[in-house]
């Protein structure tokens, strides 16, 4: 895997949040980042409408690589879940980064690159977490079928987290870097997996 040596111009989109800010800053010592948020960031902007990701994609220009740590799922023990609480997760965390890539590569660079955001649940369920499990392991999914037909020689890769608190910042900003400036495709990325 060959290293990019050009920085590039970043978008984050959920910077405000845990992973957001581990991230964010190892990025911008050698990128143009650009923050993005639901409440706050340099672009404020809901992805899980869509119409508000291609208000953001018309903001700004010349995007190389789009990174997404936002998304929200639900869990609860089976008896307590129902369609609403799993609608979350289908709604805020997988459609709306499928959407983010669905409209976004057509205004991202060529050879740019996505890495959304799955977790552990997705592969490794526990008891209780069927909406994350749910949602996850669909994004998984979207990643491994949709970067074998990217347009423009882009790449779509997910990092797929255990507990952030049980993580260290090495390893979780290591599987960013290696996502965005590798040649890394199709793949989910794994971090602090027992």
């Amino acid at each position: 895997m060959s290293i990019k040596l050009t920085n590039m111009r970043i978008l984050i989109i959920g910077a405000g949040g845990a992973i957001g800010k581990v991230v964010t800053p190892a990025l911008q010592v050698l990128h143009e980042v650009i923050t993005v948020g639901r409440n706050n960031g340099d672009i404020i902007t809901d992805i899980s409408s869509t119409d508000s990701i291609e208000n953001l994609f018309r903001k700004v220009s010349n995007i190389d690589a789009v990174v997404c740590v936002a998304g929200d799922s639900i869990s609860d023990s089976l008896s307590e879940m129902e369609e609403s609480k799993y609608s979350v997760g289908l709604n805020q965390k997988l459609l709306a980064q499928i959407n983010l890539v669905l409209i976004g590569s057509k205004f991202l660079n060529e050879n740019g690159s996505f890495t959304l955001i799955s977790g552990k649940m997705g592969e490794k369920p526990t008891k209780g977490s069927s909406g994350k499990a749910v949602a996850n392991g669909a994004l998984n999914s979207f990643v491994l079928a949709a970067a074998l037909e990217m347009p423009k020689g882009i790449r779509l890769n997910a990092v797929s987290p255990s507990k952030v608190a049980d993580i260290s910042s090495t390893d979780l900003i290591n599987a960013y870097l290696k996502s965005i400036d590798t040649a890394t495709n199709g793949e989910i990325i794994q971090i602090g997996y027992n």
